[in-house]
Parts: structure tokens; C-alpha cells; sequence
């Protein structure tokens, strides 16, 4: 493990080959490879990475508010996808993981990262609330974990949400399938919010998507190419999946968005718990996780 000489990011490289890189702006995740050098992570190539707006790509995580806050919600003050992607985290050090409370987790030839961010370390939040977050990110030889632990250091309830905003690498979009939903309905954003019953048949792509699917932790989502599996999606306490991609018109409205035809190397599976809040009481600790493996 190596920090930058800027002390911006995080490097963890494993004997096998596989490495990894954490911005500690927003705890924010921009790159995984395999042992072959494959890039599992799409990153913009106009992404920001000096900590100047929210990174457009790797794994940016939202808490406590998904999407836009509604004002009249004791996070209408925050930004879009609330204040964690843009907030410079703490780097707490690193261990090996020897247990993973995620299905199929091998504590074997793996590297974890932690990470911090508490109210204490925002000059102004504009959530009046105590927290602490610890934010894990754990390299094994085929698969990346994240895990975020929220702790209430207050004396008052809260509700939030929380995603993992994973953009992953594709070799195109157009020959891109996503199984495992097909018996969960969903909210299409596209269409305004509007509640839609499960389609029965695998997720392709062709134009612009932006669903919200709910459906049990212990579903397994796969994401296909050319119908051979590429990746695959395991979840703890995290029962929505948000399924983005911003295809021609909306990549091109993007200015941190690039190249313009990067929409066909990146679909967004989102591992969250965002279609309802989660209170979590004064004292009391939540912790949700995400495992993706790279096929």
C-alpha cells in the first residue's frame, strides 16, 4: 500500500497483480484491475480528480441523501447525492481480511482499506446531525468489496440513505445485458417516477436509463457481455439496485463527462438502500456492503 506524495490517494497492490486506487476526496474509488491489467472501473476522462466537484466515475458514494434533497427533508440543504463524495476523508490504514459478512467472501491474498469521516471533520455540513462513517474497501484476487459503517454519535434520531455509485467498465453497452431483476419492479426515473412492474427478461440497453429497482439482498445481479458473465453483484442490507446510463444526449450535457461516446463503455449497477430512509436511533449503528467480481 503507497500513499501519493500530494497525500491525495491511495494505492493497494496485491502479489497477484491486481491493484487499486482510492481518492481521499469522497473516499472516492477510481480504479480496479485484475491481474491482467483489465480496468473494471470506468472513470471519465474529463473527471475531476483535484477535489474540486464530485469524481464522474469509479465508485462515488452517496450519503445521506440519493438524488436531489427534498427541501421541506432535514437534508434539503445539502447538495445533489449529499456531502460524502465531496468531503475529504481520513485514511485510517490498512489490514488483511480474514471474514467478510458478504456471501462467497474469501479473506485469502486481500488487502483492506478504511476510511473516516465524521461531522467533527466538515466545516459546514448543513446536517445537523453527529456521525461517524467507516468506509472499507477490500482487494481480493477476483473481487472488490466496499462496506460503509454509520455510526449515530449523536443524541438524536436520523434518517438516511445511502449507494454505492458504481460505474463499471464495458466494452459496449449495445452487447451489455444485466440479469437477476427480472422479477423486481421498479421506479423509472426516465419516465417522471413512474412505478413499473417487473419485466420478466434480462436489462438491455438502448437508449437512456435511470431505474430504481427494490428486490432482497441475497439476489444475486450479473452483468453480461455477449451473454458470458463479466461481473457479478452480491449485496448486504442494501435492497435497491439503480440501473444508469446517460446514453447520447444527457453524456453530452455532462461537462465532466467524456469521451462523448463513453456512454457505450460504462453501465451504472448501483448497489443502495434509497427508495425509503433508514433511521437509524442516537447511539445505534447501521452497515450495509456491496461485493462485485470481476469474471
Amino acid at each position: 500500500v503507497s500513499i501519493s506524495d500530494d497525500n491525495s490517494r491511495v494505492t493497494a497492490n496485491l502479489p497477484t497483480g491486481q491493484q487499486l486506487d482510492v481518492l481521499l476526496y469522497g473516499a472516492t474509488v477510481t480504479s480496479w484491475k485484475s491481474a491482467n491489467g483489465k480496468e473494471n472501473l470506468f472513470l471519465s476522462s474529463k473527471a475531476q480528480l483535484d477535489g474540486s466537484k464530485p469524481v464522474r466515475g469509479g465508485i462515488p458514494i452517496v450519503f445521506p441523501v440519493f438524488g436531489p434533497p427534498s427541501p421541506d427533508h432535514p437534508t434539503g440543504k445539502l447538495p445533489q447525492h449529499g456531502f460524502a463524495r465531496n468531503s475529504r476523508w481520513e485514511y485510517l490504514g490498512k489490514s488483511s481480511s480474514e471474514s467478510s459478512t458478504l456471501p462467497n467472501s474469501s479473506g485469502d491474498a486481500s488487502v483492506k482499506l478504511d476510511f473516516g469521516l465524521s461531522n467533527s471533520m466538515l466545516s459546514d455540513s448543513k446536517w445537523d446531525y453527529e456521525f461517524n462513517l467507516t468506509y472499507s474497501v477490500t482487494l481480493s484476487q477476483d473481487s472488490l468489496e466496499t462496506s460503509l459503517v454509520v455510526r449515530n454519535t449523536g443524541t438524536s434520531s436520523y434518517d438516511f440513505q445511502v449507494l454505492f455509485h458504481t460505474y463499471l467498465a464495458i466494452d459496449s453497452i449495445g452487447e451489455t445485458t444485466v440479469s437477476g431483476l427480472e422479477k423486481a419492479s421498479f421506479k423509472d426515473k426516465v419516465q417522471g417516477g413512474k412505478e413499473v412492474e417487473p419485466a420478466g427478461k434480462p436489462i438491455s440497453i438502448g437508449s437512456e436509463i435511470d431505474r430504481i429497482y427494490t428486490t432482497a439482498p441475497e439476489q444475486a445481479i450479473k452483468i453480461l457481455e455477449k451473454g458470458k458473465d463479466r461481473y457479478e453483484l452480491t449485496r448486504d442490507m442494501l435492497s435497491d439496485v439503480v440501473v444508469w446510463n446517460p446514453w447520447i444526449e444527457k453524456a453530452k450535457g455532462m461537462a465532466d463527462f467524456g469521451p462523448e461516446d463513453g456512454y457505450q463503455k460504462m453501465i451504472c449497477v448501483e448497489a443502495g438502500s434509497v427508495s425509503a430512509w433508514n433511521s437509524l436511533e442516537a447511539g445505534d449503528t447501521w452497515e450495509g456492503g456491496q461485493r462485485i467480481k470481476a469474471m
